[in-house]
């Protein structure tokens, strides 16, 4: 994967609008030149604030759309070029209190880049770590994402919270969201968001388990996490659909291997009956099928295993069955709907939502009564 990091040496100021060149006609002698244009020039023929300019020129989406024509008017009568050829064409990739290298925001990346490299446009790749507990004033982004002559735009994998994204509003800064990730509540958000559809996700599979006689159905997972939080939203309306109690084992850690092997091993210890594990990724399950090896229980004869988001659900054994998202569609489609808010900044926001797969492998059965009422029900029919 190529990534194209942008730095610009010169900055893009208020005396570098101008505007647009006049044809020459037969008369060589020099014309005189047409005195500069620029933000103080609209701001005083559309008599509104330069502040108000700079959020219409800058495609922010705040902006009254009379106070917006007004400023469009008033940039067509000074004839100044407004074009998308004199802006910078490069976006932030902005990973936020994550590791570089997780896998998942990886391919996020990796179908980023892609879309933006069919669309002409360069991507600056950053890792930024916040607290999610202070005020937004007291935040301090990375330069190069406040740069709007480096920068367009921004989009936010990682883990998010409401604080960066006040800020963000508040600089009049673009940007689209991974809303599975953000703590906090996506859908009252006036920005626009993509979600990978893992609350249904965790609903499929948990109704797969259902079916397939299994009654004691632990989530094992840490739901103080926002993408925890979803899958078990999932998993618990599939059991109260139902009629069955729901399990939860929670683990207050950020390492998904270790959740799923110090959550099952405490569900172990508890002498609760457990028929399977619905763990809320693949890494997680990871740490489970680890757990239950260790507690000599096997997979799937004495305990069927779930994950979810596919990312190493295939590289174990047994084959995870899990859900599948696809997290190159969502880095292209953020890339999508942030181009599209720099082109239209006056629509309203945007919400996107790319389903799920089921994918069945061999990590889950069906509990053994339910394997002997079908072998029963097949006998039964050739009699």
């Amino acid at each position: 994967m190529k990534l194209s990091l942008i730095f610009f040496a010169q900055v893009v100021g208020e005396s570098e609008l101008r505007s647009t060149s006049t044809k020459r006609t037969k008369d060589t002698s020099p014309s005189p030149k047409k005195p500069k244009s620029g933000l103080k020039e609209i701001a005083s023929l559309a008599n509104v604030s330069i502040t108000s300019v700079s959020r219409v020129l800058n495609g922010n989406n705040r902006v009254d759309p009379a106070i917006r024509k007004l400023v469009l008017e008033a940039a067509a009568k000074l004839e100044i070029d407004l074009s998308e050829r004199h802006k910078p064409k490069a976006l932030a990739f902005l990973v936020c209190n994550r590791t570089m290298l997780h896998d998942f925001h990886l391919r996020i990346l990796t179908g980023a880049e892609a879309c933006c490299a069919t669309h002409g446009w360069d991507m600056v790749f950053l890792s930024f770590n916040y607290s999610p507990n202070v005020s937004s004033k007291d935040l301090t982004m990375p330069k190069v994402v406040q740069r709007r002559d480096v920068v367009r735009g921004l989009i936010l994998a990682g883990t998010n919270s409401n604080n960066l994204i006040e800020l963000l509003n508040s600089k009049d800064i673009p940007f689209v969201l991974l809303g599975n990730n953000l703590i906090g509540q996506p859908q009252s958000l006036q920005n626009d968001v993509i979600f990978s559809d893992d609350i249904q996700g965790g609903y499929d599979i948990t109704k797969y388990l259902i079916g397939a006689g299994h009654r004691h159905i632990w989530f094992v997972g840490n739901t103080r996490l926002p993408w925890f939080a979803r899958c078990f939203s999932g998993y618990r309306r599939a059991m109260e659909e139902a009629g069955l109690e729901r399990h939860q084992s929670s683990i207050d850690s950020e390492n998904d291997t270790q959740i799923g092997y110090l959550g099952t091993k405490s569900l172990l210890s508890s002498g609760e009956p457990i028929t399977a594990i619905f763990a809320g990724n693949d890494s997680t399950a990871a740490g489970v099928y680890k757990a239950l090896r260790e507690s000599g229980l096997r997979i799937p004869e004495d305990i069927s295993v779930a994950g979810c988001n596919d990312t190493v659900g295939s590289l174990l054994y047994p084959g995870l069955t899990t859900i599948r998202e696809f997290p190159e569609e969502l880095g292209k489609h953020m890339v999508e709907l942030i181009l599209n808010r720099i082109a239209n900044p006056g629509q309203d926001p945007q919400r996107v939502t790319i389903p799920t797969e089921f994918i069945k492998r061999d990590s889950c059965a069906p509990i053994q009564a339910v394997a002997e009422e079908v072998l029963s029900a097949g006998h039964r029919s050739r009699t």
